[in-house]
């Protein structure tokens, strides 16, 4: 796949290719985990198959619109961007469902997509909806996306310890859907969650293999 054709300067598209390269497999590794989290969040809530299966799928590839950001931000870090920057940042989730909404994914996963970064109370984007106006696979990936990315190491710090992660979660409460979120602090808190999440790992079927084959094959529209 070429990500790099405009690029003349050698040096800077060597580097450039580099940290896509590693933008590229970060954002599966999340995904990966996202989606791990999304799916067995959807069975504790006592979700059908079909709603479980298409929050793994939307958890996957939920930050797919990033990769088009990453030749414009790869050299800065996530907590020195400025507010133009940050106008960039977030147009990712409207990267994702353009680029996915071509691919024949339903609309619960691409509203799922679009949604994942507004918020309980409103705060969020892209839409500043709330509440209820949130599709529930957006509300679900919330909660998952935040989660994933606090036990996750960033260039800028450590990852987080699950404790750590979830008092911090707790403390911009607001943000979430507190149903949602009183269900994954259960989740969190059985003491076969490592095990249940490793077997998830294991378990996807045919279907959710197929969307990562979709997924590699829409990383090639990214240009």
């Amino acid at each position: 796949m070429e990500f790099f054709g405009n690029l003349h300067n050698c040096e800077s598209s060597e580097q450039l290719k580099r940290e896509v390269e590693n933008d590229l497999s970060d954002a599966i590794q999340h995904g990966m985990l996202v989606s791990i989290l999304a799916r067995r969040l959807a069975i504790e809530l006592d979700k059908s198959r079909e709603f479980c299966n298409d929050m793994a799928v939307a958890g996957l590839l939920h930050d797919i619109g990033k990769m088009k950001l990453s030749r414009y931000l790869y050299w800065r870090r996530e907590d020195a961007l400025d507010d133009e920057e940050m106008k960039y940042v977030r147009m990712h989730p409207t990267l994702s469902y353009e680029v996915l909404r071509t691919h024949g994914y339903s609309k619960r996963i691409l509203d799922a997509i679009y949604y994942h970064h507004e918020n309980f109370d409103g705060s969020g984007y892209p839409k500043n909806i709330k509440e209820y106006s949130i599709p529930e696979g957006a509300r679900i990936l919330r909660v998952c996306d935040v989660f994933a990315a606090l036990i996750s190491n960033r260039s800028y710090r450590s990852a987080f310890d699950v404790d750590t992660a979830m008092e911090l979660m707790i403390e911009e409460v607001k943000n979430f859907d507190m149903k949602i979120f009183l269900a994954f602090q259960r989740m969190v808190n059985a003491d076969d969650f490592i095990n249940v999440v490793y077997a998830s790992f294991l378990e996807k079927d045919e279907e959710i293999s197929n969307s990562i084959r979709k997924y590699l094959d829409s990383i090639d529209e990214i240009k």
